[in-house]
């Protein structure tokens, strides 16, 4: 596509120039209302048909597409409002959330008379006979208008941030015809559609090749297909001629991390680098982020890492709790929160397989059933960690294993790691296309033409 014929200077600065025949108004002279909704005591099940009555959650406008089953059903002993119940081409801004989200937009394409607007939501009802809600939508997920929003957030950064009503009135946005505004949006519809169906699929063949890989560990860590003998255990029932059956107490010490916020009065402290759940992933350490907390000078030894530890989550997502990964000394010094886990085999050339306990079908299956569940969180106690069945091999054979383990695991990684680059860049094209194309940087109409 090709840029317009001529271009007039904005006066935003993060505008910059745009096509000559738009013109630069700010958000408030585009539409004819806007609101926030309500936030009744819900339970978080949503409504089961259209005929019951829902309140919407802030996650309806995840990635700038409408989800109205992101909803909580309305109880009984609340009156509905009617009032607060959606329209086809409503204009639906996150007000509350985080700072990746806030300030997110998605248009309703249909009527939802029973699906009300709650608080954490504002509704525009757009002046549709000049401006599409759809073209205003895609404005607000570009770069530049992320950034004007994230500015005037309120909050801490590391929960919940807020938007006024007047950093949305107030926003400034070039805006060409009508009919301009409408062929850019339909456009918009069928490239993002079409880029969000390459990356759902390349984040199935993600999940795909994660679920193959974790199978391939179960396969040779737990000895399935060796000849054995029942343990009697029903989380590890196989056990190979030759393999020992051993609960993770008999193996290694089971250490609690530094709880955080931790009132030390009087007593000096220092301020060091800790690990916590995100920082343990499946199999691996993400160290990006190290986060630090301040610590006891006489507790410092007890809640460092030592290399060789097993480090285990305690907590967390569902699907987080128990997966480990050996800590190799990266930091030194460095701490675990309470969250986590350290689990120090009595002899360091355990640590390799204890870790590949972890990832076994097995092994998650047992740290299911012993988690605490709550409503989105699942933790495990110590005393369950301890009573983890470890299958162990004889040294030799469990080298050989986890070397030839280690080459296939190699190979798994290295696909998983490509389509994830692909996805991050199918997600950098969407976003370009859709900066391009609302920014007037070019020329949709001209090009659909020909």
């Amino acid at each position: 596509m090709k840029p317009y014929a001529q271009y007039q200077a904005s006066g935003v600065d993060w505008l910059g120039e745009v096509p000559g025949h738009w013109e630069v108004k700010r958000i408030k002279y585009l539409i004819t209302t806007i609101e926030q909704g309500w936030s009744p005591q819900c339970e978080g099940f949503p409504a089961q048909s259209e005929d019951e009555w829902a309140v919407l959650k802030v996650g309806c406008v995840n990635g700038g597409v409408f989800q109205p089953e992101e909803n909580k059903q309305l109880p009984t002993e609340f009156d509905p409002i009617p009032e607060l119940g959606l329209s086809v081409g409503d204009l639906l801004i996150s007000r509350a959330n985080t700072r990746e989200l806030v300030g997110s937009a998605a248009v309703t394409l249909k009527n939802y008379p029973k699906l009300m607007l709650c608080d954490k939501l504002y509704r525009l009802r757009v002046d549709h006979s000049a401006y599409s809600p759809s073209f205003i939508a895609f404005f607000l997920g570009t770069t530049g208008a992320r950034g004007q929003i994230e500015l005037a957030a309120t909050g801490s950064s590391s929960s919940m941030l807020n938007i006024g009503q007047s950093t949305i009135l107030h926003m400034q946005i070039a805006m060409p015809p009508l009919a301009e505004q409408q062929a850019i949006a339909a456009y918009l519809d069928t490239e993002t559609a079409r880029l969000d169906t390459l990356v759902r699929e390349k984040e199935e063949l993600v999940a795909l090749l994660r679920e193959a890989r974790g199978s391939r560990i179960s396969e040779r860590i737990s000895g399935d297909d060796l000849p054995g003998k029942p343990t009697g255990d029903p989380w590890a029932p196989h056990l190979p001629d030759g393999w020992e059956f051993k609960r993770l107490k008999h193996l290694a010490q089971v250490r609690s991390g530094l709880a955080k916020g931790k009132d030390a009065g009087d007593r000096q402290t220092v301020e060091l680098p800790y690990l916590r759940v995100a920082n343990v992933q499946e199999g691996r350490l993400d160290l990006r982020e190290i986060a630090t907390m301040p610590v006891e000078l006489d507790a410092v030894e007890r809640f460092s890492l030592v290399a060789g530890d097993v480090l285990m989550n305690e907590g967390g997502d569902y699907d987080k709790v128990g997966r480990g990964a050996v800590w190799t000394g990266e930091i030194t010094p460095c701490l675990h929160q309470n969250h986590v886990f350290a689990v120090r085999p009595q002899q360091r050339d355990l640590s390799e397989w204890l870790a590949a306990i972890t990832q076994t079908q097995y092994a998650k299956f047992y740290f299911m059933n012993n988690a605490k569940q709550s409503t989105n969180l699942a933790s495990i106690s110590q005393t369950s960690v301890r009573e983890l069945p470890v299958l162990l091999p004889p040294k030799a054979q469990r080298d050989a294993l986890l070397q030839g383990l280690s080459a296939e695991l190699t190979a798994f990684d290295a696909l998983i790691t490509h389509t994830q680059e692909e996805i991050t860049l199918l997600k950098e094209l969407r976003s370009a296309t859709i900066a391009d194309a609302v920014l007037g940087r070019v020329d949709v109409c001209t090009a659909k033409q020909k």
